[in-house]
């Protein structure tokens, strides 16, 4: 599964992967905060940023942006 973030860029969607963390940071109102899981979520180990690559860092970052500026938010 990947999402088209330009023309260019593609990021890897799976569950757990740094996009998908940053996408759901930003929709459940969390702070910038890269990490990701290795496997899924939670049932995974966490990597923070201090263990990512630059390149895990600017998937996150992509994700969280992406859903910025779409504006996609939890409704509590």
């Amino acid at each position: 599964m990947f999402a088209e973030v330009t023309s260019e860029v593609q990021y890897s969607t799976r569950h757990g992967g740094p996009y998908d963390r940053g996408m759901a940071d930003s929709y459940y109102g969390r702070g910038y905060n890269p990490h990701y899981f290795v496997g899924d979520s939670y049932n995974s180990t966490r990597l923070e940023m201090v263990d990512m690559s630059a390149s895990e860092i600017v998937a996150y970052t992509a994700g969280f942006n992406w859903n910025e500026k779409h504006g996609d938010r939890k409704e509590w």
